[in-house]
């Protein structure tokens, strides 16, 4: 019986050794989904200073022009171009982060601590697993099997206990 709780106890960790080594994939994944929202960002905020400049006004003026706009269209847009400078700081700030993070998990640190949702939720839609051949993927493997194991192990050493403890006791009857 030991054996067959072994072997399951193995089978276990090294499923969750693929499992937990997903997740740095997912991080590239993301990380290349932030990569792509930072050019369109970019582009529609040069496309904005462009037409801007192209008027005789700098971007701020330019927002505030189309803020206050009596058109409730065009002010809407003015405040979308402000989302989107406000939003193209926040990524470019996780993507630096993203690019100096060390250590085999760095990245899954930076994405874990301030995730954008949008990006998060369009690469996990089209997420396509991967097996792990970075420093990373194969330290959350190693992480993810002796998590796994180790529970196990511990629970099955403890049931194993609690079944020989249960054995030994004599029965008692009640005078």
């Amino acid at each position: 019986m030991f054996r067959v709780v072994r072997t399951l106890g193995l089978a276990f960790g090294l499923l969750a050794a693929i499992v937990a080594a997903q997740a740095p994939e997912f991080a590239q994944q993301y990380t290349q989904r932030l990569g792509g929202a930072l050019d369109e960002l970019r582009r529609a905020i040069a496309s904005l200073d462009a037409d801007a400049q192209a008027s005789g006004r700098n971007r701020e003026e330019a927002l505030a022009l189309l803020r206050t706009n009596p058109d409730a269209f065009i002010a809407r847009r003015g405040e979308s171009a402000r989302a989107d400078i406000e939003r193209l700081k926040r990524l470019e700030a996780q993507k630096q982060a993203l690019d100096s993070a060390t250590g085999p998990l760095g990245r899954l640190a930076v994405i874990a601590r301030d995730p954008d949702m949008a990006i998060a939720r369009a690469a996990y839609r089209d997420y396509q697993p991967a097996v792990p051949t970075t420093t990373d993927g194969l330290v959350a493997g190693l992480l993810g099997f002796l998590a796994a194991w180790g529970g196990w192990r511990v629970t099955s050493d403890f049931g194993r206990h609690m079944a020989r403890r249960s054995r030994r006791r004599p029965e008692t009857t009640p005078v």
